[in-house]
């Protein structure tokens, strides 16, 4: 009996060695295919190799977007059981946004306790920068959305303890995981099942993914650094990658709607907006002490307030000494996740026109937004076709006439206003793509294909043009060749354009005469050509509220200072480039191509001003002249009777200075009151 109760005892004392043997991974490796709007763009390999009682993960992860290297190394250490002992990242993270961080758990002597890791401690480093924090009891090393490996672990890490409801990650935030349940995918003729989890936390918004049952991470669909849709597939499951995509989908719109439903501050009804300055933008004087009436998604009555009658049963809001506007438009948006409808509606963007997204998920965003059922603002599509090249984005290609006609009819059956077309479109498909559009019906914007000029372009049929640098182009040397001149000879050749040359009235003139529309996202390329020694809060002050998974990405980047001085020449030029266009009559539109969410609407605004636009001028940018260039303007883009109810209320007078474009009290989307505060809380913003 004594010889078994001592067989007993050994036994347990060998038993968790035993099954931490059983559950300890062996050596292993693998790999990802990465893609770009479902087009593969790179890989990521990875090893894990045991060292003592520590696992070391060591990945490399690369993809090439539009001809940019994107390259990312990444070195992780855990225990057997995936607790974090080291973790070193640096590289890239998109073309624009650089990485350089380590984080070293200092765990000697430590004592785990109910409250945390008493005497623990982890050091971080982020470029230059160094800082030591307290470890909470349960954490992750991590740092956004790639290495897709590390999120692997991270995923290992939380399945071995406990699933906690939120889990804090170093160098900072926290992630939120949750288990969606079970699904199966088709892989080459056979069933898979594979267990679906959404995490936020990591990027802005939701990432989704799946394990499979060798607790492996099989995909991951998400957003990149520039916000762009990014899948990630391992090799083995890459021909399910349109399934996963369409199931990433499904639960982003199921976010979209629960926002709808618990959102604090949102109001339905009739309502009657008394006493506000009411600024319809059409160019007539201001109406004071006005009152606006709204009922059913529409407007139903503007006025003096003395000549309004208030109907019976509406919802009566005061807005004495306050002003009214109708709603901002965003005409560069890529509404690429769920969290951007929050987000305009809380900056007073009550209607966006995306330029270029995933077919499945933009269709199901705008059918959701537009009938009400999410939360958002009111959207237009235009639909993005691109070339086989080097640089080509996306896996919409038209190569061919009959590949135009497909895709224009396709787009023009499902809803789409636009065709948007992108850079290696070759110039006779940009023909065959703007004679097809213009016969349903559409109009047709987009960059300037590589090896064309904007004249080209537009006299091939182009409506509109994204993006200011393609008017600046016709102002370089005929022999300029972007893609060989590189760093700093490239600046200085840019840089050294003469607004006022011969070139550049001829150019004006020709716009002006086509009416040619132009979004020049003029907060992007200023941002992009700051100082790097000038903090990105002094340029937008909007970045200090935004979520925190997005500040850092933000704040990086910016010209060395012996090339900064020709990135504000650039900036100068094309800021007298836009006002010169104005004067002349050419449509501008106001556009971010994202930017910093939000915020980036009013800068953009501010930025025309500087140009040379009045402050009514720069409002009507972003309204009325907006819906008249997508042939709206009898539905939005001012304050009238029987317009759709998008209105903004401010605190302060824009005209007076268009900074106070920013001081948004209160927002009507489709007759749907919200107030700004909520809005910008429910993705992770700071409010006022």
């Amino acid at each position: 009996m004594k010889k078994l109760c001592r067989i007993s005892a050994l036994l347990l004392v060998l038993l968790p060695a035993v099954l931490l043997c059983q559950t300890t991974p062996a050596a292993s490796a693998g790999s990802f295919r990465l893609h770009k709007f479902e087009q593969p763009i790179g890989e990521e390999t990875y090893t894990i190799t045991a060292e003592g009682s520590s696992l070391i993960l060591k990945t490399d992860f690369k993809f090439t977007d539009r001809g940019s290297s994107v390259p990312l190394t990444a070195t992780l250490r855990t225990s057997a059981s995936y607790v974090p002992e080291s973790f070193v990242i640096s590289g890239k993270t998109s073309r624009m946004s650089d990485i350089d961080t380590a984080v070293t758990i200092n765990s000697a002597n430590a004592k785990l306790t109910g409250a945390g890791r008493a005497g623990q401690t982890a050091t971080i480093r982020q470029g230059k920068d160094m800082r030591s924090v307290p470890l909470p009891q349960t954490l992750f090393t991590i740092s956004g959305y790639a290495p897709v490996a590390v999120q692997m672990e991270m995923m290992r890490y939380w399945r071995a303890h406990g699933r906690p409801a939120q889990m804090a990650t170093l160098p900072l935030g926290a992630v939120r995981i949750q288990d969606r349940g079970a699904q199966t995918v088709q892989v080459n003729g056979r069933d898979v099942p594979v267990e679906r989890y959404t995490v936020q936390g990591l990027i802005w918004g939701m990432e989704v993914l799946w394990m499979d049952r060798d607790d492996n991470l099989a995909a991951l669909v998400s957003t990149d650094a520039e916000f762009d849709h990014f899948e990630a597939v391992r090799d083995e499951y890459e021909p399910a990658l349109a399934s996963f995509v369409a199931s990433a989908a499904h639960d982003e719109m199921a976010l979209l709607t629960e926002m709808s439903s618990w959102l604090p501050g949102r109001r339905t009804g009739t309502f009657a907006f008394v006493g506000a300055t009411v600024i319809d933008v059409t160019g007539k004087s201001p109406i004071s002490n006005a009152t606006v009436v709204t009922s059913a998604g529409k407007i139903v009555a503007v006025g003096p307030s003395s000549e309004v009658k208030i109907p019976t049963g509406a919802q009566r809001i005061d807005v004495t000494g306050k002003y009214i506007i109708p709603g901002l438009w965003d005409m560069h948006a890529h509404y690429e996740q769920v969290e951007w409808g929050p987000i305009y509606l809380a900056a007073g963007v009550t209607t966006v026109r995306d330029v270029g997204n995933e077919y499945d998920f933009i269709t199901q965003v705008r059918d959701a937004v537009n009938s009400g059922q999410a939360l958002g603002p009111h959207m237009l599509n235009a639909g993005i076709v691109d070339g086989d090249s080097p640089y080509a984005i996306g896996i919409t290609r038209v190569n061919s006439p009959a590949d135009a006609e497909m895709w224009v009819t396709r787009y023009h059956d499902s809803g789409f206003q636009q065709i948007k077309i992108y850079s290696s479109v070759k110039e006779e498909n940009v023909k065959a793509i703007c004679a097809d559009a213009h016969k349903l019906g559409m109009t047709v914007t987009g960059h300037i294909p590589n090896g064309m000029t904007a004249y080209e372009g537009v006299d091939d049929g182009m409506d509109m043009i994204n993006h200011i640098v393609y008017i600046a182009n016709l102002l370089l040397p005929k022999d300029f060749d972007a893609k060989k001149m590189k760093g700093s000879a490239r600046l200085k050749v840019m840089a050294s354009i003469d607004v006022n040359s011969e070139a550049a009235r001829k150019a004006v003139a020709f716009f002006a005469q086509h009416q040619t529309v132009i979004d020049p996202t003029m907060t992007i390329f200023e941002m992009q050509f700051r100082p790097a020694s000038e903090p990105a809060t002094d340029m937008e002050p909007g970045i200090a509220r935004v979520a925190p998974e997005l500040r850092e990405q933000l704040v990086s980047g910016g010209l060395p200072p012996q090339l900064a001085p020709f990135g504000q020449k650039i900036v100068q030029h094309d800021l007298a480039l836009i006002g010169a266009l104005h004067r002349a009559g050419v449509p501008i539109v106001v556009g971010t191509d994202q930017g910093v969410p939000g915020f980036s609407v009013y800068h953009e605004m501010e930025l025309y001003v500087k140009a040379g636009f009045t402050p009514m001028e720069a409002l009507q940018a972003a309204t009325i002249v907006s819906a008249r260039a997508m042939k709206v303007d009898g539905d939005s883009g001012s304050i009238a009777i029987g317009k759709r109810a998008d209105l903004d209320v401010l605190d302060a007078n824009p005209l007076d200075n268009i900074h106070n474009i920013r001081s948004v009290h209160s927002v009507v989307a489709n007759g749907v009151l919200y107030e700004p505060g909520p809005l910008w809380e429910s993705v992770g913003f700071k409010p006022e």
